[in-house]
């Protein structure tokens, strides 16, 4: 698709006008500490949902907070010309809580520029996907080429527990031709990308018990084993000598061919020196196609309490990425069976599901998919590479089970150095501009678009 379709000198300019609102309006919720834990301030998310719930309502869009038993959410739309497409914006307002302030080099809550990057808990994932949405609007200004609905969850980063509730009670009003989902990275600085596959999730809580109270160590070690260590020698079952998961029975996905070596890998995670790497196969195969098993949490008795005792039961909980193909409670089902089967020393163990998600593979092609490629391609220079992510967005599968028809288009703000989640998450301000530029050009290229 040419560019001709669109007068991409002037959305370019105009974006270029308005990004200094952009950034204050995109700090002012950055500095609402929306953590939707319950364990934090739910009045910051419902002050977060207004606040979203306003900046929609002043560029002339009907909008309104909903809920469906859960955090509040934002639905907005404004009509384009009559028989135009209808594209739905994603994004959600919830954000992680900050951690420790003491690993922030400044505030997590009020946002701060260094080196061309924005720091904040939020300033990337996923508030800047909320403004992406309202700076395409606004380099429309009042010519909107399509109809546009946004939908901006309130509590993604705790597992979207009502969104197939919400989807439900409100999918009518978010039924549309091309539904952009901005929760998801780039490649690399100056390198775009489509996010075309998701792994799947599974959480489980493993309890291995041994005894019916705990007993004296001295008197007891050697022939009696201990809930613990009972435990410990289970979970490394899980893998064998070289990392590579041996559960079997998984399914075991194919990823896209990017140059991805060693020296990248550790680079962008963080790797010890002299750490090995794990499993076997492509990097990328490993990360973003292959289960992969992590213990994420031990219940213990802590190293300062601990006392001369055989522990009767310790539990633990696994997380469990499965492939974008894999059905999540089969890989449930696989995961229980296999460690009931090597329980060690006649423990007794107990296999609970804590959470579960489905992946996501895309069929990326079709005309929304060239449209997106070809407004990539106005704002960076060239067109994006097709990535998969190896965390789990389970919305995605939601939503792709809500509306089959519609081309979903997996985009994002962030990029390999964005840390969302983590101390110091930050957005390239730089890359920022080029995604609002790329969502305002994908909007004039989708009503350019032959209708059916």
């Amino acid at each position: 698709m040419s560019t001709d379709v669109i007068d991409l000198d002037q959305l370019r300019a105009r974006l270029s006008e308005l990004m200094p609102d952009i950034r204050r309006d995109l700090e002012a919720l950055t500095r609402i500490p929306s953590v939707s834990l319950d364990a934090f301030d739910q009045a910051e998310v419902e002050r977060s949902a207004e606040a979203t719930a306003a900046l929609f309502t002043a560029e002339g869009f009907d909008a309104e907070i909903v809920r469906a038993g859960g955090r509040p959410a934002v639905i907005a739309r404004k009509e384009g010309p009559a028989g135009a497409p209808t594209v739905l914006l994603y994004a959600h307002h919830d954000v992680q809580p900050p951690g420790s302030e003491e690993l922030w080099e400044s505030s997590p809550f009020e946002p701060t520029e260094r080196d061309g990057r924005l720091y904040g808990r939020g300033a990337a994932d996923d508030k800047a996907g909320i403004m992406a949405h309202l700076a395409a609007v606004r380099a429309h200004g009042d010519d909107l080429p399509v109809t546009v609905v946004v939908f901006v969850e309130g509590e993604e980063e705790i597992g979207s527990e009502s969104l197939p509730a919400t989807l439900a009670a409100y999918g009518d009003r978010l039924q549309a031709d091309a539904i952009v989902l901005a929760d998801s990275t780039n490649w690399a600085i100056g390198e775009p990308a489509l996010t075309t596959t998701l792994r799947g999730l599974i959480r489980a809580v493993v309890t291995v018990s041994t005894l019916s109270h705990g007993i004296h160590s001295g008197m007891f070690g050697g022939a009696v084993p201990d809930g613990l260590t009972a435990l410990i020698k289970l979970l490394a079952t899980l893998h064998t000598d070289d990392g590579e998961v041996a559960v079997t029975g998984l399914a075991a996905d194919s990823a896209s061919e990017l140059p991805y070596d060693e020296p990248r890998l550790r680079a962008e995670s963080g790797l010890l020196d002299g750490v090995e790497l794990i499993g076997r196969g492509p990097l990328l195969e490993r990360i973003w196609a292959k289960p992969s098993l992590t213990t994420i949490g031990i219940d213990a008795p802590t190293v300062d309490t601990a006392s001369n005792t055989l522990v009767p039961s310790a539990r633990a909980k696994i997380s469990m990425r499965i492939a974008p193909s894999q059905e999540p409670m089969e890989a449930f089902e696989i995961l229980k069976d296999f460690l009931l089967d090597r329980a060690p020393w006649g423990a007794h163990v107990e296999v609970a599901l804590d959470d579960q998600g489905a992946g996501f593979a895309a069929d990326a092609t079709g005309p929304m998919y060239d449209a997106a490629r070809a407004a990539f391609a106005d704002a960076w220079g060239h067109p994006p590479v097709d990535i998969g992510v190896g965390g789990s967005i389970p919305f995605v599968a939601a939503f792709a089970e809500r509306f089959p028809d519609a081309a979903l288009l997996v985009t994002g703000v962030e990029d390999p150095d964005t840390r969302a989640h983590g101390a110091n998450e930050s957005l390239h301000l730089g890359e920022f501009e080029k995604v609002c530029l790329a969502e305002a050009a994908l909007l004039a290229r989708i009503a350019a678009l032959p209708r059916p």
